[in-house]
């Protein structure tokens, strides 16, 4: 499993489904595209990044 960041908090994302993740506070993300997921708690949009081709679906190259 690769790693998904959140360059906005500095927080690894961990991913729970193939769209929701959770950072290492504890908060619900949701993913909007490659690149981009929304804090479920405060509704912000995240820049992300990560290491496979699609941020959310480690088997897409």
């Amino acid at each position: 499993m690769s790693s998904i960041f959140d360059m906005e908090d500095g927080d690894f994302l961990m991913k729970m489904s193939d769209n929701m993740m959770m950072d290492s506070e504890g908060h619900l993300m949701q993913s909007f595209g490659s690149g981009m997921a929304m804090d479920m708690d405060t509704g912000e949009l995240h820049m992300t990044m990560g290491g496979s081709g699609s941020l959310f679906d480690e088997d897409d190259d």
